[in-house]
């Protein structure tokens, strides 16, 4: 006997008819999850795609720059990826994670080193220190750290596309800016104070967000 068979027999009241609206119900449900899923993925593309936009068109970016003049340029760019992180934020909130795989970690030391060097790698993109000689794309490869050290610990949806898209972003980024740029000319070497602010500021920023992780996205970042 089907379930909708035995559905109807246990509860007389409970006819096809029934069915038939829960069906349709469930349908809207998905049609909505759907809805909102993508929403965050279209921000994220708008992201990704506003960020590659310098790398895989420079000349279109020259012209823009030329015609805008830098100033409004800069202004409009920052407003592009303003708009797409309010996208991915909006997406984020209204989609319901669901699972994709399941996670090879849970969240622990490894993870955390991982995310405490994605943090410092990306700020040491701001600085001419000594870590510029040694990796080209300090920002990039902060950035697949850190989203790779979230792929190992979430599977759900939203993590796979958030974090995923990003670490292909990050990827893509430096394949492009490779190709326009040419062979790394490495700079020379430089005070140590040039690596401690990175660090520092990336330890502030990792404690903080260790400590606030559970409040801001609902999850503790290590678990207990």
């Amino acid at each position: 006997m089907s379930f909708p068979d035995v559905l109807i027999s246990r509860n007389p009241d409970f006819n096809a008819a029934n069915l038939a609206r829960i069906g349709i119900l469930t349908d809207s449900l998905f049609t909505i999850e759907m809805g909102h899923m993508t929403i965050l993925v279209l921000g994220i593309f708008l992201f990704c795609l506003i960020h590659l936009f310098p790398a895989m068109l420079p000349a279109v970016r020259d012209s823009l720059q030329e015609d805008l003049g830098k100033d409004k340029y800069r202004g409009l760019y920052s407003v592009l990826i303003v708009g797409s992180l309010v996208v991915i934020v909006v997406g984020w909130k209204a989609a319901t994670p669901t699972a994709v795989y399941q996670p090879p970690l849970a969240a622990n030391a490894l993870t955390s080193i991982l995310v405490l060097a994605g943090l410092v790698l990306f700020f040491a993109s701001q600085v001419n220190g000594n870590i510029k000689r040694f990796v080209r794309h300090p920002q990039m490869a902060g950035t697949i750290l850190w989203g790779g050290a979230h792929l190992l610990v979430n599977g759900d949806s939203r993590s796979v596309a958030l974090f995923g898209g990003l670490v292909i972003w990050a990827v893509l980024e430096i394949l492009l800016i490779n190709k326009r740029d040419g062979a790394w000319q490495k700079p020379g070497p430089a005070a140590i104070k040039y690596d401690l602010i990175p660090l520092v500021i990336g330890v502030v920023a990792f404690a903080a967000i260790m400590h606030f992780h559970a409040t801001l996205f609902g999850v503790p970042a290590i678990a207990r």
